[in-house]
């Protein structure tokens, strides 16, 4: 069977330049959730680091613990700010040789920028590959022999638990318990020349792959997250940010909240009323009591829950009834479900 035709996604989508959908969204979803097909993530970033230092000075400037990676191993890691807010997502791949690293839609010029003036005197090269490589989310979870391979973190995986240390404050269990579902993928980088015999006939689009993201409560930076947006916050303590490691720009931040306190806010997953089409937008306000209470991160249709978001919520509001959400025409109902720990 030939493959579908691809719809584009509409203006100021999150995933400009590759598939919104193939003509069914909703079965996209399932082929993805049974373990089938291939979305096309071609308009990620990827960069590439060599050199015999490269993976000390990652670990050095980034969340997670990186410094021993053997060959095949991938991690999520973040770059924060000296106030402990994110700034940007990595999802990191060695293979022995080069450490690859895939960032968000149009992110790969600024992040460039800024690896390459930490350089020092360390002997790394960087290099913006991202007109020659393309980047592929299968929903499998293990490595693909000879194409470098980015394997979602066991905790959003449901397979298990990233080794993240403890501090004074405890480990990473304390953040979240459970996640809502499990998210299994991986992100394979392949030659442009490669990317379309790569995705094959079985396609899904970004609206596919986003719901199932959401159902997870899976973070994304950009759109579950803003400017002033701590790792605790979203869930990033452990899948992304290693609790015993040596310091890092804003380490001494994420430290005391972690040891001393709690973030400010929370993420949590929206069961919407499923009885208007339209969905809240990014950064709509969510209402309780009269009150706005957070931002909405996310939302999608899945093909089993109906309509969801993220948002992220004031941590000490605990809702003991439908909150409010907006669409274009009217206000909207929506349920909590807790996914970070008030």
């Amino acid at each position: 069977m030939p493959r579908p035709t691809a719809v584009p996604p509409p203006l100021l989508n999150s995933d400009p330049g590759v598939a919104w959908h193939y003509g069914d969204p909703l079965r996209e979803q399932r082929m993805l959730a049974s373990g089938k097909g291939a979305v096309d993530l071609s308009n990620r970033g990827v960069l590439t680091v060599s050199g015999v230092d490269r993976l000390k000075w990652l670990h050095d400037i980034t969340t997670q613990h990186v410094a021993e990676l053997t060959a095949g191993q991938s991690r999520l890691s973040l770059i924060l700010s000296p106030q402990g807010h994110v700034e940007d997502e990595l999802h990191i791949i060695d293979d022995g040789l080069t450490t690859w690293i895939i960032t968000q839609p149009n992110a790969e010029a600024d992040l460039f920028k800024y690896l390459h003036g930490m350089r020092f005197m360390l002997r790394v090269d960087l290099a913006n590959v991202t007109k020659d490589y393309a980047v592929v989310w299968q929903p499998q979870w293990e490595p693909v022999p000879g194409y470098p391979t980015w394997l979602m973190p066991p905790d959003f995986a449901g397979e298990g638990r990233m080794d993240a240390g403890s501090d004074r404050g405890g480990d990473a269990l304390r953040y979240v318990a459970e996640r809502p579902a499990a998210f299994r993928g991986r992100e394979v980088i392949v030659p442009v020349a490669e990317l379309d015999a790569f995705l094959g006939d079985d396609v899904a689009g970004t609206w596919a792959l986003e719901a199932l993201r959401i159902a997870a409560a899976v973070p994304r930076v950009g759109l579950d997250t803003d400017h002033r947006t701590l790792p605790h916050e979203v869930g990033w303590i452990g899948p992304a940010v290693h609790l015993s490691k040596g310091c890092y720009r804003g380490q001494e931040s994420v430290a005391r909240v972690h040891n001393l306190g709690h973030a400010p806010r929370r993420l949590v997953l929206l069961h919407l009323d499923g009885s208007e089409e339209e969905l809240p937008r990014h950064e709509d306000q969510v209402w309780f009591n009269g009150q706005a209470i957070g931002f909405i991160g996310s939302a999608a249709h899945h093909y089993e829950l109906g309509p969801i978001a993220t948002a992220v919520i004031n941590r000490k509001v605990e809702p003991d009834g439908p909150v409010r959400v907006p669409t274009r025409h009217k206000y909207i109902n929506a349920t909590v479900q807790n996914v970070v720990t008030p």
